[in-house]
């Protein structure tokens, strides 16, 4: 049997830095402009290399599109994304991707979508929520759960706070903003765990799909709360971070038992890892 060789795998086509924004002190937004379109799923990643420096698994946070526009929000938390917050627009980075599963669209169309994000996990999850959005007829609501440990570390706050007009408007969309703590610094949301207002989210069981991207203590109480509610294994979605280095499955150093995070993942129906311990850690 032949196999061919697919070039995008392992060669990245060039982009140019269009946009760089501050987002808090540790996290920037990135608005890359590509070669051609990235065609990719919401929950998808791309390994984001800078000349001379290094490669890094870097999530999308935009949803689906047509055009060439590629949007990331980058934590200076290592020796590339360091390098990464020091570049200036019109510089030029390298992308190799879409990688991953990524959420399936098709299977959630018709289907009342509740999104939990604690901290970093609001930006995968954006590209989802912006996927649905853009396709709002369809789907019956989209209910947002998002959590941060201060309003100082919150993530696309004017964005949020504008879907919370838009759902006083439409009755379609719900957005719960919390932080663990107010740090005496102005907040207009909840004080609490951002498991707290599940408890009165209504959830037909049935009709709702529920997607997780946070750190993994959130998983875990989350998820209790969820099964609580009569939520299945089967309906819940969880957005699992590891640390990709080849996004191709040859390295093994996102493996989960045989499973391989960086193709079979990001994204995994609960019931599919739910007898894997070391996934949730």
């Amino acid at each position: 049997m032949t196999t061919t060789f697919d070039p995008t795998l392992y060669l990245p086509q060039l982009a140019r830095i269009r946009e760089i924004i501050p987002m808090t002190a540790r996290e920037k937004f990135f608005r890359l402009e590509l070669q051609k379109p990235l065609n990719h799923r919401p929950g998808q990643f791309v390994m984001l290399s800078l000349l001379g420096v290094g490669e890094a698994p870097i999530s999308i946070t935009c949803g689906p599109r047509d055009d060439t526009t590629l949007e990331m929000v980058i934590r200076d938390a290592g020796s590339l994304t360091h390098a990464l917050h020091a570049t200036k627009p019109g510089q030029t980075l390298g992308v190799r991707g879409p990688f991953g599963s990524g959420f399936d669209l098709d299977e959630l169309r018709g289907k009342a979508i509740v999104c939990i994000v604690g901290g970093l996990g609001l930006v995968p999850m954006r590209a989802l929520i912006q996927a649905v959005l853009a396709q709002l007829d369809a789907f019956p609501s989209l209910t947002i759960i998002s959590g941060c440990r201060s309003p100082a570390e919150e993530l696309f706050r004017d964005e949020m706070r504008a879907l919370e007009r838009l759902g006083d408007s439409n009755g379609k969309i719900r957005v719960i903003r919390l932080v663990d703590r107010t740090d005496h610094l102005p907040w207009d949301g909840r004080v609490g765990l951002v498991t707290a207002p599940i408890a009165e989210v209504p959830l037909d069981p049935e009709n709702t799909r529920v997607a997780l991207c946070g750190p993994p203590v959130m998983y875990k109480f989350a998820i209790m709360e969820l099964k609580s509610r009569g939520i299945p294994d089967a309906h819940i979605f969880v957005d699992l971070e590891r640390r990709m280095k080849c996004g191709v499955g040859k390295c093994g150093h996102c493996q989960i038992n045989q499973v391989y995070c960086c193709q079979e993942g990001p994204v995994f129906r609960f019931d599919r890892i739910a007898q894997l311990p070391e996934a949730l850690l």
